[in-house]
């Protein structure tokens, strides 16, 4: 595969213990090729691409995004049982600027991983990884002969609806899913008024777009807004989240595109994806946007390794 580099050991360093107590020690690295179908396993594949970013004018480096978030995870605490596996099967990357195509490779991938059995976690990036993201989900229901009913949540400060009228964009990932899905169910958590024109708000109410803007996206309003999530989930067999740093407070992630101090708090995100969680209707995960050439302390890093891991380690909380 051209545009794929296999996992790597230089990612995975941190303390050393003879009992398996760090994830770097429990992580196994598959290339893609090697991968099996015969036991269920979190499988982190990359995105490394800001092609998407550029287009849409924002500060590109994402493409370094998905290595960062590893370095920090591996250094972490392993709190899963022996039978529970976590799998590194590499980076899906961008050649030469060509992001559909970079899009279409990552929508085969997430449906060969579904396919073997593998519970995806995709780190970025671009939000353009949802694009592809999302086509992958579809084209494995599609596969098992069943009508996709996927409801996507995205916890993110803008709806990226642009339309792609000039091409696909980090800005244009929803707009794309809507226009070729029909029904288009989509759940957007944190919208801010100043992160998006009037234009995405009228196009957000014309694909009956479901969101809770950021003044009300509070831990203090958590018990309606899980109230809102479970009645968006009755409504679809499968849940796909994704997770746009740059919706978060620069004051947890400076290391984004486009940060802003107004951003939510991780707080109100981790309550959101244990009802999620809970559903047991999850099929697949993404992060997206940390760019570490902005990343003060790598304070970024380190909240999406640390989302990874509450995800990663939910059945044993």
């Amino acid at each position: 595969m051209q545009n794929y580099t296999p996992p790597t050991r230089a990612n995975w360093i941190g303390r050393n213990s003879s009992e398996v107590l760090y994830l770097h020690e429990k992580v196994q690295l598959v290339p893609l090729s090697e991968l099996e179908s015969t036991k269920s396993a979190f499988t982190l594949l990359g995105y490394a691409c800001d092609e998407g970013v550029h287009r849409n004018q924002g500060r590109i480096g994402a493409k370094n995004g998905p290595d960062a978030i590893r370095r920090v995870l591996a250094k972490m605490p392993n709190h899963l049982n022996e039978t529970t596996s976590l799998i590194d099967v590499g980076n899906i990357h961008c050649n030469d600027g060509r992001l559909e195509a970079t899009q279409k490779t990552l929508s085969n991938t997430v449906t060969e991983l579904l396919r073997k059995n593998k519970r995806p976690i995709l780190i970025g990036g671009g939000h353009d990884i949802a694009y592809g993201h999302y086509n992958g989900i579809k084209n494995h229901l599609l596969s098992k002969k069943k009508r996709p009913s996927i409801g996507i949540i995205n916890f993110d400060a803008h709806f990226d609806l642009r339309n792609d009228v000039n091409g696909a964009s980090s800005g244009t990932p929803f707009f794309q899913i809507a226009n070729e899905n029909e029904p288009f169910h989509y759940l957007c958590l944190g919208i801010r008024k100043d992160a998006n024109d009037k234009v995405l708000f009228k196009t957000a109410q014309e694909f009956d777009v479901t969101f809770v803007d950021r003044n009300t996206f509070r831990i203090q309003f958590s018990k309606e807004i899980n109230t809102w999530i479970r009645a968006f989930m009755e409504k679809v067999d499968h849940i796909y989240v994704t997770i746009d740093l740059d919706g978060f407070s620069s004051a947890y992630a400076p290391g984004v595109s486009a940060p802003s101090p107004m951003g939510f708090s991780p707080d109100i995100v981790l309550e959101s994806l244990d009802t999620i969680m809970a559903s047991s209707k999850l099929i697949s995960i993404d992060i997206a946007e940390l760019n570490p050439k902005y990343d003060l302390d790598g304070r970024t890093a380190k909240l999406a390794a640390s989302l990874l891991y509450s995800i990663i380690h939910a059945e044993y909380r």
